[in-house]
């Protein structure tokens, strides 16, 4: 799967701001204990089980923080590495290296934790015709980021954010007063290349969706037994996404239903971290 990151000028932003968050007006530690002509090699390692993530972020942040540091890729992202595995070596000036070490860290381990977590979910419903989706249950400023690391982890985007597909959920049926209306004024209003996804919790809001011309439906928190006989009224006419409760134990079991996409808030909203360290020595 394509996953490449593209380097903007937000993301460049964000490491700088996680910078001046961390140094402030400088590193006093380390400009008191390490001389500025003093170099040193190191390694990024990993200290669990994970799914590399992150790191063609760590030679912008790198050189955001001091330069005169070098960075060999032994891992690239997407690599599925054990415990005690090198995914990177590192030479330069001591002070960029302890400078940058912590944006660094701290951004490889939400990532890669997210891709591991994804990575999960997509051996889970191995086999079937299903695709793992993420949501808008993300961090603030970082949403760019960790849906990459959802893509990196071998799931798929759902909407960047409100402003590039049309989502009818519950609150907006509740304030056009049904279904069928929300559908007729999105259909009246949205530019006409913009699929339509509408959000149901009953099979009867289902059946309303398909009548009234949804491109996609939304399952909201159904159990998988009305799931399977919301696939079966459906019968291939339009695209179905599970969403709600959805848990690393019942993905497969939903995937088993005839939804086509499974949507989890939990791929980046509880993620856990990977454990990943840093570890420097003076040069020769």
């Amino acid at each position: 799967m394509e996953h490449d990151l593209a380097i903007t000028p937000a993301i460049v932003r964000l490491i700088e701001n996680a910078l001046s968050e961390d140094i402030g007006s400088g590193d006093i530690t380390t400009l008191c204990t390490v001389p500025a002509d003093h170099r040193s090699e190191g390694t990024i390692l990993a200290k669990s089980d994970t799914v590399v993530a992150g790191l063609p972020l760590a030679p912008i942040v790198l050189e955001a923080a001091g330069g005169d540091a070098a960075l060999e890729v032994l891992a690239d992202d997407g690599t599925r590495v054990k415990a005690g595995e090198v995914i990177a070596r590192l030479s330069g000036s001591t002070r960029t290296l302890l400078a940058a070490e912590r944006v660094i860290l701290n951004l490889m381990q939400r990532l890669s934790g997210i891709a591991a977590l994804t990575g999960l979910y997509v051996d889970a419903v191995s086999g079937l015709p299903v695709k793992i989706l993420d949501t808008r249950k993300t961090t603030p400023g970082l949403r760019a980021l960790e849906k990459y690391a959802v893509r990196v982890g071998g799931g798929h985007n759902h909407r960047f954010g409100l402003f590039d597909a049309v989502l009818i959920k519950d609150n907006h049926i509740a304030a056009c007063g049904g279904v069928a209306e929300a559908i007729r004024r999105a259909k009246a209003c949205a530019p006409h290349m913009l699929k339509i996804e509408v959000e149901v919790a009953t099979l009867d809001q289902l059946r309303e969706a398909l009548d009234c011309g949804a491109d996609v439906i939304m399952l909201d928190n159904m159990s998988p037994e009305t799931m399977r006989e919301a696939a079966k009224i459906t019968a291939g006419r339009v695209p179905l996404e599970a969403s709600g409760n959805v848990t690393l134990s019942t993905a497969r079991t939903i995937a088993e239903t005839g939804v086509n996409y499974i949507s989890a808030g939990s791929l980046t909203h509880s993620a856990p971290a990977a454990d990943i360290s840093m570890k420097i020595r003076r040069m020769a």
